[in-house]
């Protein structure tokens, strides 16, 4: 552990941290043998199998819609792009297109059994861990910016209430036109902001982005009608500077976040009754009702607040939305905490017979992930039932394969989590160390037989309080010492002043 005054960074390699920290969870990291021979054969195709006279017919020519893609300002891997209208009638269509990724992955290949063992992309901060190669993932099955791509499209009209209706989904021909980021549109739609570049230069794609705003916002308030949780729990990504962490910024949440988590919670729910439709079984992304109500309840009750003895998901959004308007600073303890209660989502096979399990924190009674096959397995899959139904063709997988395929992906989606935040500790380590010594307002998040646990508010960084702090309690505030970090093991030490 360094506890003496620093000013210098330390030196650990972060990277060398993560993909150790991706073994030790079960992850294979590196691509096996063989991988290369199966890329090379994919990317001499240089057009896409839909450029093919043979299947042009298959796909619906999409090509000339203001298509844009909304991501994180690093993202490479892009899944998703978007495209609204006004009809006559009031309501509003949405498109969402889905990369394609199963027209150069086959079911079956090298690159897709390492897939399927992985089943998720794995984003540590410091280095992405693809589930597919980035000659992919990054390339020809990203939705790249003014590239022509095989899609998967999902479509649906939203009314003033923000219900959804006529959902289908089919195969088209799709260019991105423009390449946007969360923080920047997210700016401008709120007014904390000028346009984009992209944005300002387009009058067209200006009106679009505000077209598809106006559509979330009718879908994101008919959720919370419905008791999806507005929750907010604070997430950081490093700085970095010449590939070693210098800082850490906040990720806030925004209208264009809102957008898409809301376009996507709606493309998901379209796919999955699709396939209740066509009586087929699929893989259901899920977050049960809270085993642990009976603590939310307590929690909700010691800050003034009653709530039913049964889960109600209606109940518990208002009671998060009062605590929010009273005190906006813990308000992402609180969240932080129901999450916690809440459990973990998992994945689970339904069947063509079998009720709807449900999303409780969404409100949603149907929901697939469907809608980002480069870096999650299951919407793969999703997307090869779905190619089977259109195609009225055998389905790919038996019920047996998609329960396994299932287990696997909970499996290793509890790892993934797992290797972020023990990478989330060992950066914020590494950041903090040449502020050894400095005082820092924090607050206590933590008391338990191990110890007094704090928060320091800025940068937004957990450690352990080792000397000080007696009688401390959650949600007390105090000066807290920087005297120690520990990179390797992820530990921040602060003493109570």
């Amino acid at each position: 552990m360094q506890t003496t005054h620093s000013t210098q960074p330390v030196h650990f390699n972060l990277v060398a941290a993560a993909h150790a920290a991706m073994l030790e969870h079960g992850f294979q990291p590196d691509f096996p043998d063989g991988t290369d021979g199966e890329l090379t054969a994919i990317l001499a195709e240089k057009t896409p199998p839909s450029a093919s006279p043979r299947f042009r017919s298959d796909f619906v020519d999409l090509r000339s819609l203001l298509w844009s893609s909304i991501d994180n300002d690093t993202s490479k891997d892009l899944d998703q792009i978007e495209w609204a209208e006004r009809l006559p009638d009031g309501r509003m269509r949405v498109l969402v297109g889905v990369a394609d990724v199963d027209s150069r992955v086959v079911r079956g290949s090298l690159i897709d059994t390492h897939a399927r063992s992985e089943t998720t992309s794995v984003y540590t901060g410091v280095k992405v861990f693809p589930m597919l190669p980035p000659e992919l993932s990054e390339g020809i099955t990203s939705l790249n910016e003014d590239e022509e791509r095989a899609a998967i499209v999902i479509e649906y009209c939203v009314d003033d209430a923000g219900a959804v209706s006529g959902g289908k989904a089919y195969r088209a021909l799709v260019r991105n036109r423009a390449q946007l980021a969360y923080n920047g549109v997210g700016a401008w739609l709120e007014d904390r902001g000028p346009a984009p570049a992209k944005v300002a230069a387009n009058r067209e794609l200006a009106a679009q982005l505000k077209l598809q705003d106006e559509a979330a916002q009718r879908l994101v308030g008919s959720r919370y009608q419905h008791g999806a949780l507005d929750l907010e729990t604070v997430e950081t990504h490093p700085v970095m500077h010449a590939d070693e962490a210098v800082d850490l910024a906040r990720m806030e949440k925004n209208r264009a976040t809102s957008l898409i988590e809301e376009f996507m919670v709606a493309a998901n729910g379209v796919l999955a009754r699709t396939f209740d439709g066509a009586k087929v079984a699929s893989i259901r992304r899920i977050v049960r009702t809270p085993k642990r109500w009976d603590r939310i309840v307590e929690l909700a009750e010691g800050l003034g607040h009653m709530l039913p003895k049964e889960p109600d998901s209606k109940a518990l959004n208002d009671f998060l939305q009062t605590q929010k308007e009273k005190d906006p600073e813990h308000f992402p303890d609180l969240s932080l905490a129901v999450v916690k209660l809440m459990g973990p989502g998992e994945y689970v096979l339904v069947r063509p017979t079998d009720p709807d399990p449900g999303h409780f924190g969404l409100a949603v009674q149907d929901y697939t992930h469907s809608t980002a096959p480069n870096r999650r397995f299951p919407d793969m899959v999703a997307q090869r039932i779905l190619k089977a139904v259109i195609g009225s063709t055998a389905q790919p997988y038996s019920e047996e394969e998609l329960n396994a395929i299932a287990e696997r992906c909970t499996l290793m989606e509890n790892m993934a989590r797992k290797v972020e935040r023990e990478m989330q500790k060992r950066i914020a380590a590494v950041v903090l160390h040449p502020r050894i010594g400095q005082v820092f307002r924090a607050i206590v998040t933590g008391v338990n037989e191990y110890g007094t646990f704090v928060r320091s508010l800025d940068p937004h960084v957990e450690g352990k309080l080792i000397r000080g702090g007696k009688g401390l309690d959650v949600g007390d505030r105090l000066q807290a010492r920087l005297i120690g970090t520990d990179p390797a093991r992820g530990f921040i030490d602060f003493a109570a002043l």
